[in-house]
């Protein structure tokens, strides 16, 4: 598989183009310090010269120059760049904490209806035919402040580290069935193939068996989704900070800078471009790698 990979030269582009943000988001306060500026800090109205009268960079392109290398923010005044390398953090640790805690899900509960059959497997595809009913959308919107609102008094300001847990929790909450009934439809190809057959008359426990014949036969599907599943929890939940019941003032977020993108585009449309350029770089490029990962591992596929 390895090798295959190798020999895909957009897969290994798209590769570097990943791990390059991901980079990027685990070194942000060092980049940050380095840079000699924070994403908090309002720089245009601590210092004359820089926001006009209504509050939009004075110099062209944005306010972009040597010491502001993506201008400032309209109307608040802070640094775009440090605004970005947050955001992105920000955005990709949401991403990779759903990620994860869907697949583990899906794992748990995909796996065991494919094996166990009968009551089992009834009850949990009914449960999975549940929620998929949800429309996925709307919910997020509704049970964003529900979720909040049972951790903090709706009366209260909500922390910033409580708003990131309730965005994790709703898109899990309705991200992990897709990939279980992958894997239950193809736990129930395996668990009546020869190998598990043998494990079973040898008198494995059903756990081990799981664990040592059924999982590394699931690891190409889990990876493929995988790699299709974080993009889009990273779409999401910037799609919940620009409705405005996601990530908040003044937390870093990519949703968060394209719905003041949104406000201010038709007098400095060069604020835009920066999250949205980067965030279109990043879905390509996870895309390619999914589809990357997914022949690399099946070499009989085409693409």
């Amino acid at each position: 598989m390895w090798r295959r990979f190798r020999r895909d030269r957009s897969g290994v582009v798209a590769a570097c183009v990943v791990l390059f943000f991901f980079a990027v988001a685990l070194f942000a306060p060092v980049i940050s310090r380095l840079y000699g500026k924070d994403p908090y800090t309002r720089y245009g109205h601590e210092r004359e010269g820089l926001l006009n009268e209504f509050e939009y960079p004075v110099k062209p392109n944005g306010g972009i120059d040597g010491e502001f290398w993506f201008g400032l923010e309209p109307g608040q005044g802070r640094d775009v760049f440090t605004q970005l390398i947050f955001g992105i953090r920000t955005s990709l640790g949401i991403a990779v904490a759903v990620t994860v805690l869907a697949v583990l899900t899906a794992i748990v509960i995909g796996v065991s209806a494919g094996y166990l059959g009968g009551k089992a497997d009834y009850l949990l595809n009914r449960l999975i035919d549940l929620l998929m009913a949800f429309p996925n959308q709307l919910f997020f919107v509704a049970f964003m402040p529900i979720v909040a609102a049972l951790f903090v008094d709706p009366a209260e300001e909500t922390p910033a580290y409580i708003r990131v847990v309730s965005v994790i929790l709703v898109l899990w909450f309705l991200g992990w069935m897709t990939l279980a009934r992958i894997l239950r439809g193809v736990t129930l190809s395996l668990r009546d193939r020869e190998f598990v057959e043998a494990a079973k008359v040898s008198g494995a426990s059903p756990w081990w068996i799981i664990r040592r014949e059924l999982l590394p036969n699931l690891v190409t599907p889990i990876l493929v989704q995988a790699t299709i599943m974080l993009p889009t929890f990273v779409t999401t939940a910037a799609a919940l900070s620009f409705l405005g019941v996601g990530i908040m003032e003044p937390t870093p977020d990519w949703g968060r800078m394209f719905a003041r993108g949104a406000e201010v585009y038709q007098s400095d449309l060069t604020y835009m471009f920066f999250p949205a350029g980067a965030m279109v770089i990043f879905i390509v490029a996870f895309n390619l790698l999914g589809d990357s990962v997914r022949d690399a591992f099946d070499p009989r596929g085409q693409r």
